[in-house]
């Protein structure tokens, strides 16, 4: 047998300009093929569609909360009225129509990012469930209940991006890639914090596998927040807070308030987690057979705790936080107590509604609270650092807690401070509840989403075989 002719000089020529033309190919295709322009363009047009649904409910909730302070100013005493009767009805309507809709919505959504199966994640994230969640959260904070619109907004920007995924559009992106790029865009469309948007997806929504939806999240980050400039402008949700500490005394405010944040967060966390599984007693039995009922009595004993507080602590608390940094109106050294608690009662009521902002309210009042201890020191800084602190503890999500409180109040001077604070508090919270908040969440969300998929299809095959 006679040994193989060795390539020529041509033929080694002719062979790297085929190779360089699969190459030209396989990047020249795609920018001249329609399919992926189209697939672009969708991708585009969801997440200008969850910026704007998250602007909605911005502008909505801004709405209601006015009315119901207007309603509360003129006559206080119609608000053990409207407000039991507001819990109730949003409870009632949330279990009967939409059960996806209860409680915050960011463990429903990561959920939904946990499970390989369609029909559970359809049965948590859905277009129905996105405009459900929107009239129910709006109703919440008409009736002045303690919830905010960041859990909402995430469930409403994951449902949209979601309602991409499948064949029928083609393969934009894988569905969980398309969830965290959705949640991502909902924090950035509802409070102009695009930072935090990624960082929330990269560090909530991917606690248990590699973040991997670059190029989807930050294209829906960014024409999320595209949508939130066009309409709202480039504003920061607490407005421009100049606070500083001066060094190197500076740092034991830091260490107070991320050790109090975390202890006091970690705490909180912990109390929602057991909640979520049942209350004790008479009361947890009370719970049980007679939400509807249960839901009341928790709007009756907000109203009552609004009542005792001169209205502070209605909605999200958005209102007294700012009026307290800004050095109008300081804010009660009770203030973060009594916060916590109606927290809770909208949380254990079930209505639809997040915690997010509102603990931020329950930061600002620790801040002020430390203060009052600490009298050298300013009381927006302690504010802030608490706000970090507080949020960083309940979550166990420290680089999304200091990311957003700085673009909240447009402060880069405090960013290592804020960053010290977050950390500090992290471990702190850390020994007092190991488990992420909404992590815990998540697991009884996807195992009711589970059992209802698993009923419905058992109940599709019984149908079928008769």
């Amino acid at each position: 047998m006679s040994p193989p002719t060795p390539p020529t000089d041509k033929s080694r020529t002719s062979l790297t300009f085929r190779q360089i033309a699969r190459t030209g190919r396989r990047y020249t295709n795609p920018l001249v093929s329609v399919g992926h322009w189209r697939r672009r363009a969708l991708l585009v047009a969801a997440a200008l569609l969850a910026g704007l649904v998250a602007i909605v409910v911005a502008i909505g909730a801004e709405r209601a909360i006015e009315v119901h302070a207007r309603m509360i100013a003129a006559a206080p005493w119609l608000s053990l009225l409207v407000t039991p009767a507001g819990f109730a009805a949003m409870a009632w309507m949330a279990r009967r129509f939409f059960p996806a809709t209860q409680g915050s919505g960011i463990p429903q959504t990561i959920a939904a990012s946990l499970s390989p199966n369609p029909e559970v994640r359809g049965r948590l994230l859905s277009l129905k469930i996105a405009a459900a969640k929107v009239i129910l959260t709006l109703g919440g904070l008409l009736a002045g209940a303690s919830i905010g619109r960041e859990g909402p907004s995430v469930q409403i920007g994951a449902s949209v991006m979601h309602s991409l995924a499948g064949r029928r559009f083609g393969r934009i992106a894988s569905s969980r890639n398309l969830i965290v790029a959705g949640s991502g865009a909902g924090i950035a469309a509802a409070f102009n914090t695009p930072l935090g948007g990624i960082m929330f997806a990269i560090e909530e929504m991917c606690r248990h596998h590699a973040f991997r939806a670059n190029s989807t999240t930050l294209t829906a980050v960014i024409f999320a927040g595209l949508m939130s400039l066009g309409i709202l402008g480039n504003y920061t949700y607490f407005g421009s807070t100049p606070a500083v500490l001066s060094w190197p005394s500076g740092i034991w405010p830091v260490l107070i308030c991320g050790a109090a944040g975390g202890v006091l967060g970690g705490t909180f966390s912990r109390l929602l987690v057991a909640s979520a599984r049942g209350l004790p007693g008479r009361v947890g039995d009370f719970a049980t057979v007679r939400p509807i009922a249960f839901a009341a009595t928790c709007g009756l004993a907000t109203a009552l705790i609004g009542l005792v507080t001169g209205g502070a602590t209605y909605a999200t608390g958005y209102a007294e936080s700012k009026a307290a940094l800004e050095g109008i109106t300081p804010l009660p050294f009770y203030f973060f107590a009594a916060k916590m608690l109606v927290i809770w009662l909208a949380f254990v009521s079930r209505i639809p509604g997040g915690i997010f902002a509102p603990a931020l309210a329950v930061g600002a009042g620790l801040g002020s609270a430390l203060a009052g201890l600490s009298p050298g020191n300013a009381v927006p800084a302690l504010m802030i650092l608490s706000m970090v602190a507080f949020l960083s503890g309940m979550t166990l999500a420290p680089i999304t807690s200091f990311v957003i409180v700085m673009e909240m109040t447009a402060n880069h001077e405090m960013l290592i401070p804020l960053m010290t604070a977050s950390v500090i508090a992290y471990g702190f919270s850390k020994s007092v509840s190991p488990r992420a908040l909404y992590d815990a969440l998540a697991v009884p969300a996807l195992e009711r989403a589970q059992a209802e998929a698993g009923a419905h299809s058992s109940t599709r095959q019984n149908s079928d075989a008769t």
